[in-house]
This record gives C-alpha cells, structure tokens and sequence, in this order.
C-alpha cells in the first residue's frame, strides 16, 4: 500500500490533501486504501501532508499503559458498530489482508509516532515506506508497534538500521515535537481520524474515493 508516497512538507505554497491520522485507528488503515485508489485513479499527482493525532490520549496512564476502563461515553453497542463498519470496508476496499478489531493488540501508538516522526525528520526518503510498515505491522500482523523491539524491526524492514528506532526513542525531543503536532491538530479542530482536508474543506472517516474526489476536485 504505497499511499504514503509523495508525502510534502507545508511551506512550498502548493495546494495539497492534508491527512490526520494515528496507527491504531482501523479507519485510518481503511482511510489510506480509499486515498491510494483515488490517487490512482487520477491524472495528475496528488501531494499529501501527513499530520499525527493522538486517538488514545484520554486512556494513556502516567507509565503509557492504555487504560480501556476509562469511561469515554462509548459502550458495547457503539464498538459493535465499528466491527460492522469495519467489516464492511474491508470488503469495499479490498482489504482483506486487514485483521479484525479483535484480533489486533490494544497498543499506545506514541512510540511508533515518535519513530515516524524522527524519521521524517532524519530520514525523509524512508519515510513512506516506515508510515507503511507501521500500519501493516499492526493492522496485517497483529504486531505491538508500541513495543521498542517491535519498532526495531520494522526500522529494519524498509532498509533503516534498527538502531534508529532507539536514536529517536531516546531522543525525548521527539515528544515534545509530537505532542505540539497533537496539539495544533485539536487547534485546527480535529477531533477524530481519518481527517482529510482539502482548500478549507474537511471530510472525516473512511471516506470512498468518490468522496475524495468531490473533496479535492469538486465534482
């Protein structure tokens, strides 16, 4: 799933797609099969800006547990839902690979985010592939990418030295860089994932491709 390529950077005065997502959100998996088939399907290039969000910041404990006895107004009807929506979307967009809810580990996505964003930073032209890596190392093989050793292998598996993964954990800036990204992201009124925005416009979930193409080319 090649969707993350052509990822850019603000500041070149370039219109783009941005796109706000976190590891652990199912739709977000889903989200970047429907981008990728709308970017296939067009004519021209499509630049996308990647933003991280935290989904699981309500449930995250002073050690980085994720605390799932937090009450957040959601019940056992409403995940049902989500099992249904998810379901439903796997076969929409192909992706069967994906695995259901139930099957993928209750992980805390911040270290996994802190390696992306290091890497980004340091490492650009790896950047796609480790934005990849990570979501299918949770959502195709059920693996704890909150996991440091977890983390080190997927590192490896798009070319980095493992050892990167440790630079950008011990690297405690690294929080606090994504944390003001978390941060400008509940600023510009986020407040879930999947979020696509386009010239002022938003659309949030996991939108078909024929929503994204009304989004960004108005038709």
């Amino acid at each position: 799933m090649s969707d993350s390529a052509n990822e850019t950077e603000a500041g070149d005065g370039r219109e783009r797609l941005v796109v706000y997502s976190d590891y652990v959100c199912p739709f977000c998996y889903l989200g970047r099969k429907s981008l990728a088939e709308y970017r296939a399907e067009r004519d021209d290039p499509l630049d996308v800006e990647w933003h991280p969000y935290d989904l699981r910041s309500h449930k995250r404990g002073p050690d980085g547990e994720i605390d799932d006895s937090v009450e957040d107004g959601k019940d056992e009807a409403y995940f049902d839902q989500v099992r249904e929506n998810v379901a439903r979307l796997r076969e929409e967009y192909d992706a069967g690979e994906m695995l259901s809810i139930d099957d993928v580990p209750t992980v805390d996505s911040l270290d996994a985010q802190r390696v992306s964003l290091y890497v980004r930073e340091e490492r650009p032209t790896a950047w796609a592939a480790l934005d990849d890596a990570l979501f299918e190392a949770l959502w195709v093989d059920g693996r704890d990418v909150g996991d440091p050793e977890v983390l080190a292998a997927v590192v490896a598996s798009v070319g980095l030295p493992a050892g990167v993964a440790r630079e950008a954990l011990d690297d405690e800036s690294t929080r606090e860089r994504l944390f003001d990204r978390f941060a400008a992201a509940r600023q510009d009124g986020v407040t879930g994932v999947p979020t696509f925005v386009y010239d002022d416009h938003a659309a949030r979930g996991a939108v078909p491709p024929a929503h994204l193409r009304r989004l960004v080319e108005g038709v």
